[in-house]
Formats: structure tokens, C-alpha cells, sequence
């Protein structure tokens, strides 16, 4: 870790909190990606709108980052395209297999004392550390 800055990483994990919250207390819903995105399929109107509100917002929050804030943005490159296709097939696989997405597990499962996220978040986390090793160790690609 080069410029770890504790203050932003604390305000960050403040912010998602936070968010996560005022769904939960505003809408009853949790704030897990995957099922906020998958419920945009065959929904109800009002529920369309809350859940596209919320993707969008993420998207935009992107785009202001990188605008307002250009040294923060820091894209990967050189890096082999059918590693990113099949990472993002497998996380995608990972997240149907397991109900649910690291932001739904980790972020509010565990806040909410769900044993199932609680073991749902140590299988990715152990499942991360291992591909990390994987990739650096055993293929040789270092970005």
C-alpha cells in the first residue's frame, strides 16, 4: 500500500454505512448490489425506481470521482482481458451461488449479525486471498 490515507478510507466506510442505513430505515431494503440489480427485472414500478435510482447513483458518484478528484482515479492496465472476463464470470457465478453480493454479505449482513453472511464473507475473503496468491505466485502477473 503506497498512499494508504486513513482519513478517507474512514470517511468512505462512513458514507457506504451510512447509506446501507437509509435504505435499510427508509425503504426496509438491504443494500446488497446484486439484489438491488437483479430486482430490476420483473418489478413493480415504484420498486424500479428506488433500485435504478440507487444504480445510477453509483455510476454517477463514479463519473464525479474521477472529474473532481482525477488523482484518485487510477485504471487498470496492462492487464490480460481474459483474466478480467473470467474474474468477472466467476464473481458474478459466486454471487448466484451464494444469495448475494460482497456489499449485501459483508457490509450489512454482518451488521445485522446474519450468520449466513458472516460465513458468506470469510469464503470471499479466503476465496480473494487465494486468487491474489494465484495470480502473483502462480501464473507470474504482477500489475
Amino acid at each position: 500500500m503506497e498512499n494508504f490515507t486513513p482519513y478517507s478510507a474512514l470517511f468512505g466506510g462512513i458514507l457506504i454505512g451510512l447509506a446501507a442505513s437509509l435504505l435499510l430505515l427508509c425503504n426496509g431494503r438491504i443494500a446488497g448490489i446484486s439484489g438491488v440489480m437483479g430486482g430490476l427485472i420483473n418489478t413493480t414500478k415504484e420498486e424500479f425506481y428506488w433500485r435504478f435510482a440507487f444504480l445510477i447513483g453509483i455510476v454517477i458518484s463514479a463519473f464525479l470521482l474521477k472529474h473532481f478528484q482525477p488523482e484518485l482515479y487510477h485504471p487498470r492496465e496492462h492487464f490480460p482481458i481474459w483474466l478480467l472476463a473470467s474474474s468477472g464470470f466467476l464473481v458474478g457465478f459466486g454471487t448466484r451461488m451464494g444469495n448475494g453480493c460482497t456489499s449485501g454479505h459483508a457490509i450489512c449482513g454482518i451488521a445485522r449479525l446474519s450468520m449466513r453472511s458472516i460465513a458468506a464473507t470469510s469464503t470471499f475473503m479466503v476465496s480473494g486471498f487465494l486468487t491474489v496468491y494465484c495470480i502473483r505466485h502462480v501464473l507470474g502477473i504482477s500489475v
